[in-house]
């Protein structure tokens, strides 16, 4: 069948078969539906305050009420008293979430979905793209960001205070210290990273970090009058990225953990949920409490070799399986209709865009192009959710699959390129997803080998997974080959999809980045009236290597290392 008859194809057959309740959107439809539909919405009698709370790297089996070695009391208690979301997506590595969570657009509508934004790249959120807090200044809110931005800042245009946040103080670079706030970008290339506004706070180091932001939005609170003007508040800790830092009173309960780099990961998981505790009783002690809701998301999932957990999901950080890409995610708050639940809902980082737009009064539908939905009505009132499909990610740059191919894609779709999608009960990947381990709590760095071999699983010659995610969450039943309807159906949204990105961004470090150039610190170094000149799509430099004869166990720690994502990502 052609492509141009696929583009728009519906899934009558798999409706016949009982596999999916629903009909794929046409083209058309999907244009038609995108505009997320208020009407359904209850009332708000004021705008509420809202804080939105993201930990970095924190893994699926990192919070208490997952059955984790982990104690979390506070992050347990606030969902349990709220509403859980056990359906809900994020993206692999971190730019890639913030930036859809500011745009309320996949990746391939902003031209970030390759990688993440380096530190010395000429790159950031295009600037074409109305933000999330731009809308709620535009709804009359006072908008602070704290924490680690992550999206770009060669040029002050880029910076938080110039994309809707009346004030910010955090990190503009992927990882830093905890204490010295000391970023590197690799051998020699090591700067300063803490800024207040759009200056270098040089005088504020030395304390950790999760426990100056949080001492920061405290400050915000205090401040600011409850009754006077509602508030946004996005508090994006670094942790628990590396490096694994926490203060020893936190590491102390975990002394019996065998493993130190777990052991650490706990120390901060267990600080971030002190942070939690501390941001909601300011909540309460300045009056924003009854008038508020809170929001708890993960950017991606965890890291194994740094001590993260996402089991029993498959994957990890970087990879495009459940372990990268479902998160750990909460509601809280008292202007919840249905409370002490777990939703099931199909809910994207996407989907707070128009969500939080809409609770603060705005029309989201004045922001053409998004790819989330409104899911207040499906959080709050357990209604039916509006999202039917997920695009994970569509990267053309990302090392093709030597055994992917057109033919493989049944003429459809070049199965070398890495790609995923979730539809309905169905998921999808293409090409190289990443290394597709489940990996126990008990495998980590420290133990026995032979914990690794008993859930390795390497496909070397595949190109194409199917699986349905609904009866099989942890993806060890491929279904490609038993169902290559529904893998075609699937194919063509991919194809779909793709025409409807735009090119990628993806510049080559600039040297003017370099800190020593910048008085020793990160930040802007191209002036605002030099224009950027973008070529399309920008390809990765590659670099002949030799070769070397190694053993088979040398030869796979080699592959590893160079596909999964380092430390400082």
């Amino acid at each position: 069948m052609a492509v141009s008859a696929l583009t728009g194809f519906s899934v009558v057959s798999l409706l016949s078969l009982g596999y999916l309740s629903w009909d794929l959107m046409s083209p058309n439809q999907v244009e038609s539906e995108s505009v997320p539909n208020f009407r359904d919405r209850s009332p708000v009698p004021h705008p509420p305050h809202i804080i939105f709370i993201m930990t970095d790297d924190q893994g699926f089996n990192d919070i208490g009420y997952h059955g984790s070695d982990i104690q979390t009391p506070t992050l347990d208690k606030l969902a349990a008293d709220g509403v859980k979301l056990e359906n809900y997506y994020i993206q692999p590595i971190c730019t890639p979430s913030r930036s859809q969570l500011i745009t309320g657009r996949y990746q391939i509508h902003t031209g970030l979905q390759h990688s993440i934004i380096r530190p010395r790249q000429p790159n950031c959120l295009p600037f074409d793209q109305v933000t999330l807090p731009q809308r709620l200044q535009e709804a009359g809110y006072s908008t602070h960001m704290v924490g680690k931005w992550h999206l770009g800042f060669y040029k002050k245009e880029c910076l938080p205070t110039r994309r809707g946040f009346d004030s910010y103080f955090g990190s503009l670079t992927g990882s830093v210290d905890y204490y010295t706030y000391k970023s590197c970008d690799g051998p020699g290339m090591c700067g300063f990273d803490l800024h207040e506004g759009e200056t270098v706070a040089w005088g504020q180091g030395g304390k950790y970090s999760t426990h100056l932001y949080t001492q920061r939005v405290r400050k915000i609170l205090a401040a600011h009058d409850p009754q006077a003007q509602p508030l946004f508040i996005y508090l994006s800790f670094q942790a628990v990225h590396t490096p694994l830092q926490s203060p020893r009173e936190y590491i102390y309960p975990y002394r019996s953990l065998g493993n130190v780099a777990r052991r650490k990961y706990a120390a901060m998981v267990s600080a971030v949920d002190e942070a939690v505790r501390n941001v909601t009783y300011a909540l309460r002690k300045y009056g924003y409490y009854q008038n508020s809701v809170i929001i708890f998301s993960t950017d991606n999932g965890g890291q194994p070799f740094s001590g993260g957990s996402n089991w029993p999901l498959r994957g990890r950080k970087g990879t495009y399986w459940e372990g990268g890409v479902r998160g750990l995610g909460f509601v809280h708050s008292p202007l919840l209709r249905r409370k002490r639940r777990v939703s099931k809902a199909l809910v994207h980082i996407t989907d707070w865009y128009p969500t939080l737009v809409g609770l603060a009064g705005g029309n989201a539908s004045q922001t053409e192009g998004l790819d989330g939905y409104d899911m207040w009505g499906a959080i709050s009132e357990e209604k039916e959710s509006p999202r039917l499909e997920i695009l994970h990610n569509i990267d053309p740059l990302y090392n093709p699959a030597r055994s992917g191919s057109l033919q493989s894609g049944y003429g459809i779709w070049n199965t070398a390129i890495q790609a995923s999608i979730r539809a309905g009960d169905w998921k999808l990947l293409t090409g190289d997803p990443g290394y597709g381990d489940w990996t126990p709590p008990q495998m980590l760095p420290g133990f026995p080998d032979g914990w690794w071999n008993l859930e390795r699983h390497l496909e070397p010659q595949k190109s194409v997974w199917l699986f349905n995610i609904s009866g099989d969450p942890y993806e060890r039943y491929d279904l490609a080959e038993q169902r290559p309807d529904v893998v075609k159906e699937l194919l063509a949204r991919l194809v779909f999809y793709n025409r409807t990105s735009v090119p990628v961004r993806y510049p080559s470090e600039d040297p003017r980045g370099d800190p020593d150039l910048n008085d020793g610190a990160w930040g802007p170094w191209v002036g605002d009236d030099e224009e950027d000149h973008w070529n399309g799509v920008y390809h990765k430099k590659t670099k002949n290597r030799k070769k070397y004869k190694l053993s088979r166990t040398k030869s796979f720690f080699r592959r590893l290392n160079t596909r999964i994502m380092s430390n400082r990502i």
